[in-house]
C-alpha cells in the first residue's frame, strides 16, 4: 500500500517545478489533471500573513461566501427557541434546539459542521466554551453566527459560507471547492476566500501582508501560487 501511494505521489509532481510560482489559473489546471484519488477531492488554499496572532490587534479572522459553494455537506446546528427555533427549521438545519441540544453537546454528542445562535442564546451557549471554543464552532457575532436572522445564517452556512481564522503560525486556510468542479469555478473561489482575508487585515500588521500563498488538493501537491494573480482583472 505504501509502495503504490508513493507512485501516485510521484506521478502527481511529475514535472512540477517546487520553487516555482504559478498563475492561480494554470494552478488549478495542474491540480484538476493530476487529481486520481479514488473521490472528489478538497481543493484547499493555504495563506501565510505577516502577522503575528499572539497579538490581539494582529488577529485575522472572517467569513466569506464563495460564489460557487464548497461542494461539501455542511451540518448546522442552531441555537433558538420559539419562532427562531422554527425559522432554523425551515430554513434547513440539521439540529435545531436550547437547553436540550447544550445538554447533548456537553455529552460530547456534536454531529455538526457550524454552530449558530440567536443572541439571547448566548448566557447558555457561553457554558459551552471550553467544548466548542477549540473546534472552532463556538457562534460570534464577527462572523454572523450570533444573529436573530437565524434564515439566512442556515442558508449562507449551507450554501457556502467559510469561515477563517488565522492559526500561530501566522496561516490562515480553507478548502475552496472540489477537483470536479469546473476550472474557473474554483479560480473564483480561491480569488474571493483572498479577497476577503485582505479586507481582513488588521490595523495591527506591518510590512508584507501576504507573504505566500499555496494551493493543493487533499490527495495532490502543493502549488506556489503568484499572489498578483489573486486579484480579479
Amino acid at each position: 500500500m505504501a509502495t503504490k501511494l508513493s507512485k501516485r505521489v510521484a506521478q502527481s509532481r511529475e514535472g512540477l517545478d517546487r520553487n516555482k510560482q504559478y498563475a492561480l489559473e494554470e494552478a488549478v489546471s495542474l491540480l484538476k489533471e493530476r487529481a486520481n484519488a479514488k473521490f472528489d477531492e478538497t481543493i484547499e488554499v493555504a495563506m501565510n500573513l505577516g502577522v503575528d496572532p499572539r497579538h490581539a490587534d494582529q488577529m485575522v479572522r472572517g467569513v466569506v461566501n464563495l460564489p460557487n459553494g464548497t461542494g461539501r455537506t455542511v451540518r448546522v446546528a442552531v441555537f433558538a427557541k420559539g419562532d427562531k427555533a422554527d425559522e432554523a427549521k425551515a430554513a434547513g438545519a440539521d439540529l435545531v434546539g436550547a437547553e436540550d441540544l447544550v445538554e447533548a453537546v456537553q455529552k460530547g454528542e456534536i454531529n455538526f459542521d457550524r454552530c449558530i445562535a440567536t443572541p439571547d442564546m448566548m448566557p447558555l451557549v457561553g457554558r459551552l466554551g471550553k467544548v466548542l471554543g477549540p473546534r472552532g464552532l463556538m457562534p460570534n457575532p464577527k462572523v454572523g453566527t450570533v444573529t436573530a436572522d437565524v434564515a439566512a445564517a442556515v442558508k449562507a452556512s449551507k450554501g457556502g459560507a467559510v469561515e477563517f481564522r488565522v492559526e500561530k503560525a501566522g496561516i490562515v486556510h480553507a478548502g475552496v471547492g472540489k477537483v470536479s468542479f469546473d476550472a474557473n469555478a474554483i479560480a473564483e473561489n480561491v480569488r474571493a476566500f483572498a479577497d476577503a482575508v485582505i479586507k481582513a487585515k488588521p490595523a495591527g500588521a506591518k510590512g508584507n501582508y501576504v507573504k505566500r500563498v499555496a494551493l493543493t488538493s487533499t490527495m495532490g501537491p502543493g502549488l506556489k501560487i503568484d499572489a498578483s494573480t489573486l486579484s480579479a482583472s
